[in-house]
């Protein structure tokens, strides 16, 4: 064996007691999984380049800042894709691979936990977790806005009535439990 294989070969060996020892010292008796974690930031990051070199190669010039009401439409429909996929009773089978069932969670939702399983735990917290979906989501929605412009806003737009006719059908549901004193 030459000089520099032996150097790469005790060079990786303590790297990895190094992130064996940070992973020990970070979990502290809890079994958490970095390596997935890792893996999921490496694969937003490949998603965020796809989407900018889609962007870059569409050749529309990007604004000098957003408006105010594409955030807006772009925070409500974020909003409310992220809960349809994360938390829908209809998105379940999406979910089921990285999942189990666990209960309804309000009106038209279930609790799911992440499945222990290496390689499934962490695809599971995303996929039940919509604060986690929303970056996706909204990274997606952003990328669409300049692609697909008019398709993308009609959907934003129907996303955001049908945010608005949840926070009405839950309105309601309140108001005729308040009313009916149950």
């Amino acid at each position: 064996m030459d000089t520099a294989t032996v150097t790469d070969s005790r060079l990786a060996r303590r790297l990895q007691g190094l992130l064996q020892r940070t992973r020990r010292t970070y979990e502290a008796g809890h079994e958490r999984p970095l390596g997935g974690y890792l893996a999921a930031m490496a694969g937003f990051t490949a998603y965020t380049a796809a989407w900018t070199t889609a962007v870059r190669r569409h050749g529309r010039p990007l604004p000098e800042r957003p408006e105010p009401w594409d955030v807006v439409l772009t925070s409500v429909a974020t909003f409310r894709l992220s809960r349809l996929l994360s938390k829908a009773s209809v998105t379940s089978p999406l979910r089921a691979p990285f999942t189990r069932y666990v209960g309804p969670q309000g009106p038209a939702e279930l609790h799911e936990e992440a499945r222990p399983e290496h390689g499934k735990h962490t695809v599971g917290e995303l996929a039940t977790c919509p604060f986690c979906m929303s970056v996706w989501v909204a990274t997606a929605l952003t990328a669409g806005q300049f692609l697909w412009p008019r398709p993308t806003r009609i959907a934003m737009g129907t996303l955001t009535a049908l945010a608005g006719a949840d926070a009405l059908q839950l309105g309601y549901s309140a108001l005729v439990t308040r009313t009916a004193g149950d």
